[in-house]
Parts: structure tokens; C-alpha cells; sequence
């Protein structure tokens, strides 16, 4: 069994065992519905910031980049466990944050080379949108930096200088 295709197969709907097995929590990252609705939150974002009087269409791109990112970090990079309260994984997630637990851990699978896709799509978008701004550019460019630095495969469960470490790990 080395695909992830085939682990979901064969564990299908069973979390008896939880370090070996998919989450519960993650499953859903892996439906196409998931991955339109992180496009149509994109969409939504633009058009909530361009209805903004007084916010120029340049700024806005640069609001929507920096927005997705801040929420896209949280979500996926800052959060750890599971969010659910029945106890049936017995703590074997409680350290790993939601990108960790995605694909068991396997890297450069097609749920996560999206996820990975989708802040440089927005990046190129903003970028161009607002005509090649220095300052913009900055701004969007470590927005992504951040996003994308979190993503890498050495990043796995690495936490730089402490931070988002559980509390119990720290003594």
C-alpha cells in the first residue's frame, strides 16, 4: 500500500488505531467541493473588498492576498488537533497542526500541491492587478513567503523558535 488512494481504501471509516490512519478531520480538504469553495472565498473576498468606497481596486487585490493568507496560515498552520470533541483518536493528532495531519503526512499529494497553488495564484493575480507597485509587491511577497514557508516538507513539524509549540511539550 503506498498510494494514498489505497490507505483510504483500506481504512475506510475506521480511527480504532489513529497515528496509522487518515483523520477524520483532514478527509474533507480532499473533496473537490472544498477546494471550489476555497476559490468561491477568494471570489468573495475580492468582492467584499471592492465594495468598499474608497478603497481602490489596487488595494483591494493587495486586501484580498493579505486576508486569504492571514485566514489560510490560521487555519491550516496554526491550529493543532483535531476539532471535534469525542476523544476516538486519543490525542495522537493533538500536536500536529491541520496541515501535518492532510494525506497522513504525505507530501506533494494532489490535495496539497493545491493548497500550495492557490496563495501563488492569488500572489500573481495581486500582483498583477496592481500594476507592479513596489510597495504592494513587498507586501504580497512575504504574505506568500509566509504561506509557502509553512508548506515546505522540511517545515514538517518543525516550530520555529517555539512558537504554536503545545504547552505540555514546552517543560
Amino acid at each position: 500500500m503506498s498510494s494514498v488512494r489505497e490507505r483510504k481504501a483500506y481504512f475506510h471509516l475506521d480511527q480504532g488505531s489513529a497515528p496509522n490512519r487518515l483523520s477524520y478531520s483532514t478527509n474533507w480538504i480532499n473533496y473537490k467541493g472544498a477546494w471550489v469553495t476555497l476559490v468561491l472565498i477568494v471570489i468573495a473576498l475580492k468582492i467584499l473588498y471592492s465594495l468598499i468606497p474608497f478603497i481602490s481596486s489596487e488595494t483591494s487585490w493587495t486586501l484580498t492576498n493579505l486576508t486569504f493568507n492571514a485566514g489560510h496560515f490560521i487555519m491550516f498552520h496554526w491550529l493543532q488537533g483535531i476539532p471535534s470533541l469525542d476523544n476516538n483518536n486519543q490525542g495522537a493528532y493533538d500536536g500536529l497542526t491541520v496541515w501535518e495531519q492532510i494525506d497522513d503526512g504525505v507530501q506533494f499529494t494532489a490535495t496539497r500541491k493545491f493548497l500550495m497553488t492557490v496563495p501563488i495564484v492569488l500572489f500573481l493575480l495581486s500582483t498583477h492587478y496592481t500594476h507592479y507597485d513596489f510597495l504592494q509587491f513587498a507586501i504580497n511577497f512575504c504574505s506568500l513567503v509566509i504561506v509557502l514557508i509553512a508548506k515546505l516538507p522540511a517545515m514538517h513539524q518543525v516550530r520555529i523558535f517555539g512558537i504554536n509549540k503545545r504547552s505540555e511539550d514546552v517543560f
